[in-house]
């Protein structure tokens, strides 16, 4: 150890940082006494080798705990120990008997007798606590990558669980990169022959998955524990180190695809849990900073449901924040962010809604940050919905609306159609007034939160017995319909319909205006059982069952052409920051029934048709949605209306595949000047193309 020689060291940067001869250590703590660097040779270990006191006097600057170690090396295994005041009742909660994280640190190691419990005991937890681990993240070799920074209004995302993607015997993928990064590069192939253009990661910061209920598992990984570091549990390579570069090698692999990577990231609470949890690292280290406490400063906040708040708008958690992010973008060269439940993000320390949150402006304007795309769930579990008024310029919102109508829609509920077209055309009514491009509403039907696709036309209920909680966890309004048998079905009858309308609610995601998202498996109907809440669930019943595609090879086929056409849209808006109120004057848009220009935008409507021009080509659309249990005769647009053209037939979701969705250049013509939607169809058809010619698509 003599080559391990401590001196000062500087406060900044925060986290472990190489430097020449060694590292440089340096941690936020307001209220510690003391402060005690740890040094391990293996993760198990119940001690560590060295122990290095951080001087409060001459290693101390500011709130800012530094000391640099010369003769360190990257793959070091490391942590700390806090003194403090053990006063809950006033907040404070330092603990030495616990190894903390550092918050900054780049990668992490679990040791196998990891014990989420241990950590919540009176006793050292050495032994069995995560660790952080020393990396130089500079050595890697990008060979040239850079985020793509893809127009969004070419951007179709993949909602996607790195382990489930892949973990399935059924994959194809080699055994040893099953549920893995490296799993992911591995199936590259397919995701560029599906369309997509982007995938959105589920939780890739390494999280606790004890986090859950007795004898399950967290698999969806919302339990956040070391926000710089990838998850070790996703990785094929299990060297310290490892994960860092893997998770690199899939980033650049899906670049090379084309394909950009976006990161459903939780920075609205952590695993630490409410006042009974485990002390990690954030607990540990400034309880009163990091976390938003209750009245009784011994109980946490709990707007995330999970049992504490993190207190983002601290400046301190602030600056980890956009340090995370910066770091993320900078070094792991990720393209984007979706920000789960991102309305706490709005709460001040007190808990209360501010009306402009200074972390939200934070993230928008750094400028390491500019071009990266921003996502928003814009609610959270204590109430506050503010789909369609998120803070900032930059923002776009999941579209929790357009979900929910859509499904009432297709499910034949009453008074839904003044709601759908609402979300078909941009959702004006939400975001009209913010003079925004349509992008800002990221559309979907279904994500992880929720019913897959297949779920959503198979039952009217949720079945959530699984995860333990007698069918009470989980979204009760799922606005699903079993379309006549509750779970699966050998009536070809019933069986058809519910491929009718999973390629209904493909259609209208890809069409309408705005962002579309689809959930990782829908694509081939895979199911959950009817559980929509499967966070628990790291088995089966979440993974990607890949057999799937032939017995679904139709519904598969039809998105993979759907997508095709989506991804030609015209990109002009974006780069002018035309508004979403300017696209729809432009689109010229002319609403009706079965008879031209006379819609029913009655209480017991069920249908509804649209033409529109694509102005920059001179194409027409008329587009007719029939989620009437009865057919229905459409009057079609004449000479009259402009359209010179015949029309073609591109989409009739009654029609058997392959006639379901046709090539424009080999598109059918409609002889007549009606057309016959079928019982809880979708058409759409087009006029003013030449045959040879590919189209930008519906804009």
């Amino acid at each position: 150890m003599a080559d391990q020689a401590a001196s000062p060291g500087r406060a900044a940067p925060l986290g472990a940082t190489v430097c020449p001869g060694g590292f440089n250590f340096s941690v936020y703590s307001r209220e510690a006494s003391g402060v005690e660097l740890l040094l391990f040779d293996a993760e198990d270990d119940a001690r560590p080798s060295r122990v290095i006191p951080i001087d409060p006097a001459a290693n101390r600057t500011y709130h800012y705990w530094h000391v640099f170690v010369s003769g360190l090396r990257p793959g070091q295994i490391y942590g700390y120990r806090v003194h403090g005041p053990w006063d809950p009742a006033s907040g404070m909660r330092f603990d030495p008997t616990k190894v903390l994280l550092d918050p900054y640190g780049r990668a992490a190691v679990v040791p196998k007798s990891y014990s989420r419990d241990a950590a919540r005991l009176e006793t050292d937890d050495a032994a069995t606590a995560m660790k952080s681990v020393l990396a130089d993240v500079s050595t890697y070799d990008w060979e040239g990558d850079f985020p793509l920074q893809r127009p969004s209004a070419r951007t179709i995302i993949y909602e996607m669980h790195v382990r489930g993607f892949t973990r399935h015997r059924s994959s194809g993928v080699s055994e040893r990169a099953r549920g893995t990064y490296a799993g992911v590069i591995e199936k590259i192939p397919y995701l560029r022959e599906l369309g997509i253009t982007a995938v959105e990661l589920l939780p890739v910061f390494q999280f606790d998955a004890q986090d859950a209920p007795p004898g399950l598992v967290n698999y969806w990984g919302y339990a956040p524990i070391s926000f710089f570091a990838p998850h070790r549990g996703y990785s094929s390579r299990q060297d310290p180190l490892g994960p860092v570069d893997e998770f690199r090698d899939m980033v650049k692999a899906l670049h090379r695809a084309g394909i950009e990577v976006i990161l459903d990231v939780v920075f609205n609470h952590t695993a630490e849990g409410d006042h009974r949890g485990p002390t990690l690292n954030l607990r540990g280290l400034d309880n009163t900073t990091y976390y938003i406490l209750d009245e009784d400063r011994s109980r946490y906040a709990n707007f995330s449901g999970t049992g504490n708040t993190l207190n983002a708008n601290h400046p301190i958690v602030r600056r980890m924040i956009v340090d995370c992010l910066r770091y993320w973008v900078e070094t792991m060269h990720v393209d984007g962010f979706r920000f789960d439940l991102a309305s706490i993000l709005a709460r001040d320390p007190s808990g209360q809604v501010i009306p402009d949150p200074p972390v939200l402006w934070d993230i928008e304007s750094e400028p390491a940050l500019a071009g990266t795309k921003l996502i928003a769930e814009a609610w959270d579990a204590a109430g506050l919905y503010q789909v369609g008024n998120f803070v900032g310029d930059s923002w776009k919102e999941w579209n929790g609306r357009f979900r929910d109508d859509v499904r009432s829609f297709f499910r034949g509920d009453e008074g839904s159609i003044g709601g759908f077209v609402d979300r078909l055309i941009g959702s004006p009514s939400l975001y009209g007034h913010k003079q925004r491009e349509p992008e800002e509403s990221v559309n979907f039907v279904t994500s992880h939160d929720g019913f897959t696709l297949n779920d959503l036309v198979s039952y009217s209920h949720k079945h959530n017995e699984a995860n333990g909680e007698d069918n009470r966890d989980g979204a009760d309004d799922n606005r699903s319909w079993n379309c006549g048998v509750e779970g699966p079905s050998d009536d070809p009858g019933v069986d058809k319909l519910r491929t009718r309308q999973a390629k209904n609610f493909f259609t209208v995601t890809m069409l309408s205006a705005g962002m579309p998202m689809m959930l990782m498996g829908d694509e081939a109907r895979r199911t959950q059982g009817g559980n929509n809440n499967a966070y628990c669930q790291d088995n089966e019943t979440s993974w990607f069952d890949w057999m799937l595609l032939a017995k679904r090879a139709d519904v598969h086929r039809f998105v993979t052409l759907l997508n095709a056409h989506r991804v030609l849209r015209d990109v002009e808006h974006e780069w002018q920051r035309v508004a979403l109120n300017q696209v729809i004057r432009q689109a010229e848009l002319t609403w009706h029934g079965v008879r031209l220009h006379e819609p029913d935008w009655g209480h017991d409507s069920h249908s509804v048709a649209l033409t529109t021009r694509y102005t920059a080509e001179g194409v027409f659309f008329h587009l007719i949605f029939n989620a009437y249990w009865e057919p229905l005769e459409f009057e079609l647009p004449s000479a009259a209306e402009g359209c010179i053209r015949p029309w073609h037939r591109w989409i009739d979701t009654f029609l058997d595949s392959p006639q379901d969705i046709v090539d424009w250049d080999q598109a059918p013509l409609v002889p007549s000047a009606t057309y016959r939607a079928e019982p809880r169809s979708v058409v759409v058809l087009f006029t003013g193309l030449e045959p040879e010619r590919q189209s930008p698509g519906h804009g």
